[in-house]
């Protein structure tokens, strides 16, 4: 179970650092308007979260029966990658700008009318949670309830993005890059811990 919380944590670190982005760029408006944008980005976020690594979970237990012996160093290398990945993302020189140019889009006319843009928000949920996709495939490797496993990163997922938006909202973006290296390191531990210990 411990191993299912590290990865919910892990996996919800993209999310949570959009989130607050979004907070950040969010300091000027009202408490209202930044809880209707938390409530959202939870919902948007924690939702994908949750059923992406459940497609992932699918596709992998297909695929099980042909690549049984190979398993876990597929498993491993995959959550190595989505971790270097994020690390990697954390050092991008265009990270920040990145996250605020999605923000941007996201608060579109936010000024005007108060109003958050749904599309943004669901493209950018659905780009967040494609390394969950991918990370579901390891769900096969691990004694768990994969069902279980999916309602649990979409709870994690969702309370960090809620939480997010208020960091950012109240403290501003220091916290979005030491978040993403937090989530890339764990994947890699988690992924070097399926390939060499089972």
């Amino acid at each position: 179970m411990i191993e299912v919380l590290l990865l919910a944590i892990a996996l919800a670190m993209d999310a949570f650092a959009v989130a607050i982005g979004l907070g950040a760029k969010s300091q000027k408006q009202s408490h209202h308007y930044v809880l209707r944008l938390a409530i959202y980005a939870m919902l948007y976020f924690g939702i994908a979260q949750g059923v992406m690594p459940l497609i992932g979970y699918l596709l992998g237990a297909a695929l099980m029966g042909w690549l049984a012996t190979a398993a876990p160093w597929i498993g491993g290398i995959i959550l190595i990658v989505l971790g270097g990945k994020m690390l990697y993302e954390v050092f991008a020189e265009d990270k920040e700008e990145e996250i605020a140019h999605i923000a941007d889009e996201v608060l579109e006319n936010n000024n005007r009318h108060q109003d958050i843009n749904h599309k943004t928000m669901l493209t950018l949920a659905i780009a967040t949670s494609i390394d969950a996709m991918a990370a579901g495939f390891t769900l096969n490797l691990l004694a768990l309830n994969a069902w279980l496993a999916c309602l649990i990163i979409a709870i994690v997922t969702a309370l960090f993005s809620l939480s997010g938006v208020y960091l950012g909202w109240r403290s501003g973006t220091w916290l979005e890059e030491k978040a993403e290296a937090l989530g890339g390191l764990v994947l890699v531990a988690i992924g070097i811990k399926i390939m060499f210990f089972g």
